[in-house]
């Protein structure tokens, strides 16, 4: 692991702890149940995780990003479920709002969303879009003298029907630019608003413990004043957004790769065959050595993006490449651990078992592997050939 400055080492050491002590024990029943650890969370919130890059006159921690990547990368060695809570919850809940609000906007919500005491979301995704997010976007929000009339739906959205879910990001067309493309903004649409219905939770493959629900809204009627941004600014805010939010996720994907080191690790000193404990086997020792490597190499790829964005510096190919290289590294280290384990890696009570389930959203959330090349290419100036 690189060498980190004091202040980081003692978060990363305290949050290892915390995920170790509280986490870990109790996530896999919850996780079987599909149960949202509103425990888990309020204790995450009283350590300030949420407010981990907000300033403190916001409420805040005061600290930056990185140190809230750190936090990612630990808690995702013991669960992911957990930690893509805390990254929805601050990367595409709350920093939008700190980035791009109004004074009014800052006061009313970032104290509440860095304490824990509710968490946001982001609606960007829809049915239809995937990918194509600008060409696939049918969600309209209409000015009607001094509201917003939001129609439309949003699937996929992370924290977007928990208890304590305070506010929704949405973006939405709002008009035609004069060359004919559309017009998009992001409006602040708080829980519970007349018109603003929360479908059940899906049936998920991983992520169990994560909150994760489809929106729609119907003749959503919300002052004009939550505009977020500049009007006709929203698709450049979410690309912004988006470019941090793939650094989140390198780290997130990195710890579930160190996860799956670590659990190995235990396992092959353990489980015996043919008279020896099983990581006796150079069959074994390779495989743990290329998790190894591949988990090394991602946390350097996300360490250098992040890097680059504190400094002010352009980070784009390099979140991207994080991204890539990282959610690559975590599937997998996922299927070598549960090959490891064998026919135990295929229990659900057996952490590796999780981690399997879990790998595969990294490669398609928060920008697919395929749109990771693109930005790649793209800005090695390719795509004008």
């Amino acid at each position: 692991m690189p060498k980190l400055a004091e202040e980081y080492e003692d978060l990363r050491k305290t949050v290892e702890a915390f995920a170790r002590d509280v986490v870990a024990p109790v996530i896999g029943d919850l996780y079987e149940r599909e149960e949202f650890p509103y425990d888990i969370v309020r204790q995450m919130g009283a350590m300030g995780l949420f407010g981990l890059p907000i300033p403190e006159e916001h409420g805040g921690m005061g600290g930056d990003y990185f140190a809230l990547c750190l936090a990612l990368e630990e808690l995702a060695r013991v669960d992911s479920s957990v930690s893509i809570t805390l990254e929805a919850a601050v990367s595409l809940g709350a920093m939008p709002i700190y980035r791009f609000g109004t004074a009014e906007q800052r006061a009313r919500w970032l104290p509440r969303l860095a304490s824990g005491e509710v968490l946001g979301a982001f609606g960007l995704t829809e049915p239809g879009g995937g990918s194509d997010v600008p060409g696939g976007m049918r969600t309209t929000a209409v000015l009607d003298g001094d509201e917003w009339v939001i129609n439309g739906s949003k699937a996929f959205i992370t924290n977007s029907g928990t208890d304590i879910t305070g506010v929704v990001g949405v973006a939405a067309i709002t008009g035609e630019r004069e060359n004919g493309k559309k017009e998009i903004s992001t409006i602040l649409v708080p829980s519970g608003t007349p018109g603003f219905t929360v479908s059940k939770k899906y049936s998920k493959v991983g992520w169990n413990c994560s909150d994760t629900r489809e929106l729609s809204f119907t003749d959503c009627r919300v002052p004009a004043a939550n505009l977020l941004g500049e009007r006709g600014r929203g698709y450049a805010q979410f690309l912004q957004t988006l470019d941090e939010g793939r650094i989140a996720i390198a780290a997130l994907s990195v710890g579930l790769a160190q996860g799956c080191v670590d659990e190995s690790l235990r396992y092959v000193h353990e489980r015996r065959a043919f008279g020896h404990p099983i990581g006796h086997y150079q069959a074994i020792q390779f495989k743990i050595a290329d998790m190894e490597v591949r988990t090394h190499t991602a946390r350097l790829a996300y360490h250098h993006a992040a890097e680059l964005m504190l400094a002010g510096e352009p980070f784009k190919k390099q979140a991207a490449i994080a991204k890539l290289v990282s959610s690559n590294a975590a599937m997998d280290n996922a299927r070598d651990a549960t090959q490891i384990f064998g026919g135990y890696g295929f229990m659900n009570e057996y952490p590796v078992g999780r981690f399997y389930r879990d790998a595969k959203i990294l490669e398609i959330g928060e920008g697919t592997s395929e749109v990771q090349r693109i930005l790649i290419a793209r800005e090695l100036g390719l795509s004008s050939l």
